[in-house]
């Protein structure tokens, strides 16, 4: 499925508080302070902090942009019609053919080179990936192009100790490179220095319950850097609870009024995504077949994909999603995980896109996932997918 750019964008480029518009041809200075909008949604998105590049190509502008310290390609529209063809290039477009990048298609181990149900992956640039291998107890570390991972959190056991965990199911990177997982069992959440052999625990006691400095089965983790809070979907309490930097209570940021498909409710929190763009959440309401957005203090969500209450296999449905991921447009990214597919809902749409998988089809060949828990997107939109049933973490090359 091709995504095609109807409209032209406007790009604001401001320098000490002055604005001026252009269509094309500018030289950009690498201190100028560039803004995206569309005149569809009258918002500027800050989405250039250090440098930008920019040509024209087929009417449609492609840049080259920094944003949260990752360089990301990519194009800008609106007005999308996913149903037709117009006349410029196609802007996201994936191959359907995944590539192995971790882990044996079909054979699970805990050799360096295998994976066992692996739930989370989070992508790192240069080009790295970590993985919650949740079966094995360890975080795993990828360089992209090696078939051996490195252990760099658990030692592989089971148990509760500071250098164990107990099926972890999320993973995140702090701003210290810091790696914190979602010790899903254990019901924590520990932080792992870089090079550390045992981690810290900064969310949870090790013992479930409910009470603020409590979680029961954390399940996903998201971190905003800008003010080192972590938010962690605290998944049988139908709870987000928000925990800032050296804090030993939480404070709940979304549910925490039993479960249910109402808009103050969630029902097996999942995954998350923090976007900073709208200072909001974006939850995996597993058991209420949703994706939801919560923003910060609020106390309701608006939905944003998925029918509250209803599973289903056609592309306004999920069944079960475990993990979603946000590109700098705003499209979100859904692991299906019972219809074995990631969903693609672009920015504003109800009705998804299969970029990977093939709806209520689970196999081990190259075009096929078997209950995929987690999605993920490098700097160029290349898509990662942790393919769990088949214990293996898989690559859908954008092109």
């Amino acid at each position: 499925m091709d995504v095609l750019q109807k409209t032209p964008i406007v790009i604001k480029i401001s320098r000490a508080g002055n604005h001026r518009r252009f269509q094309k041809g500018p030289k950009l200075n690498s201190k100028s302070s560039v803004h995206i909008t569309t005149q569809a949604a009258n918002k500027i998105h800050p989405k250039v902090q250090k440098s930008i590049e920019l040509s024209q190509y087929q009417n449609s502008w492609r840049s080259s942009l920094y944003h949260r310290n990752d360089t990301f390609t990519y194009h800008q529209w609106n007005n999308l019609d996913c149903n037709s063809r117009a006349s410029t290039a196609p802007v996201l477009r994936w191959k359907s053919n995944g590539i192995t990048v971790a882990g044996l298609t079909g054979s699970p181990g805990n050799t360096s080179y295998q994976l066992m149900q692996p739930k989370k992956v989070f992508w790192k640039r240069p080009n790295i990936i970590y993985i919650a291998d949740y079966q094995n107890n360890r975080v795993q570390r990828y360089e992209i192009g090696s078939s051996d991972g490195t252990t760099v959190a658990g030692d592989g056991s089971f148990g509760s100790s500071l250098n164990q965990l107990q099926y972890p199911s999320y993973v995140t990177i702090d701003s210290n490179d810091g790696i914190v997982v979602a010790d899903t069992y254990n019901n924590r959440v520990q932080l792992w220095s870089t090079g550390s052999t045992s981690g810290v625990t900064i969310a949870g006691t090790g013992v479930a319950g409910n009470s603020f400095n409590q979680l029961k089965l954390p399940t996903g983790v998201a971190y905003d850097s800008n003010s080192n809070t972590l938010y962690i979907a605290d998944y049988n309490n139908d709870r987000v609870m928000r925990y800032l930097s050296g804090a030993s209570n939480g404070t709940i940021a979304a549910g925490g009024n039993g479960f249910g498909i109402t808009n103050i409710q969630l029902w097996k929190p999942a995954g998350l995504y923090f976007d900073s763009f709208s200072n909001s959440l974006l939850i995996v309401s597993s058991n209420a077949q949703t994706i939801v957005q919560w923003p910060l203090n609020a106390s309701n969500w608006t939905l944003v994909a998925g029918c509250a209450g209803t599973s289903g296999n056609n592309a306004t449905l999920l069944n079960y999603p475990m993990d979603v991921a946000l590109d700098p447009m705003g499209n979100i990214y859904v692991a299906d995980r019972n219809n074995h597919r990631i969903q693609l809902f672009m920015n504003g749409q109800t009705q998804g896109i299969t970029i990977a998988g093939v709806t209520s089809m689970f196999g081990t060949n190259d075009t096929l996932l078997n209950l995929p828990f987690g999605v993920t997107l490098d700097n160029q939109l290349n898509l990662y997918v942790a393919d769990t049933g088949n214990h293996r973490i898989q690559q859908f090359l954008r092109y």
